[in-house]
């Protein structure tokens, strides 16, 4: 399988809480939502569907797993909702158990081993395995050389600080683009794959 990353992002390189208020107010983030402005169906959430259309399986961190499984079980009957509640989902995390996986098809696994399981499943038979929000999980796998393919919808708006999906341990990683497309709104939609050897 592939591990493809797909985010939403700030020209600051800022990940948290794109969605809503409340998504994420860690370090006291006051900026949730700040993507609205920017988004449009076309362009930017083309661009979210053609990743979740090309995945096998999904792949998240506990907070991004509990925002999204309490946004998606519940539109049935919605095309993109249907895939994404079909599609096998891996959820990492150290806090959660079998009982709390309430969305369906999800697996867990657990944090302490997180890395060398997720390697097994990059090294198995499949497509995309795509991972969405999630930034610590990402810090890691971006650490560690598991990620084949950054999808990133580069928002015009500096937002100041907050989470993002890029170590700081001054790992150098190489990266080829492979597509560029802009919004009417002026959202950069790149894609890059890491090139041999990154």
């Amino acid at each position: 399988m592939r591990i493809v990353v797909s985010e939403f992002i700030s020209l600051d390189g800022v990940v948290q809480a794109p969605g809503g208020p409340d998504e994420d107010r860690d370090g006291g983030f006051a900026h949730g939502g700040w993507t609205h402005p920017f988004f449009d169906p076309e362009v930017v959430g083309g661009a979210f569907a053609d990743a979740v259309s090309k995945a096998d399986a999904l792949l998240y961190g506990r907070r991004t797993w509990q925002n999204m499984a309490a946004a998606w079980p519940g539109r049935a009957g919605d095309p993109f909702a249907d895939r994404l509640n079909s599609l096998p989902k891996y959820v990492v995390s150290d806090t959660l158990t079998d009982a709390d996986l309430t969305w369906e098809n999800t697996s867990l696994i657990a944090g302490g081993g997180a890395l060398g399981q997720i390697r097994a499943l990059r090294e198995g038979a499949g497509g995309d395995l795509l991972v969405m929000g999630s930034p610590t999980l990402v810090r890691a796998l971006i650490a560690e050389g598991l990620v084949d393919e950054l999808r990133l919808m580069v928002m015009p708006v500096l937002v100041g600080g907050g989470k993002s999906i890029f170590p700081e341990g001054g790992g150098l990683h190489t990266l080829e683009l492979v597509s560029s497309t802009t919004s009417p709104a002026g959202v950069q939609v790149v894609t890059y794959r890491t090139t041999a050897g990154s």
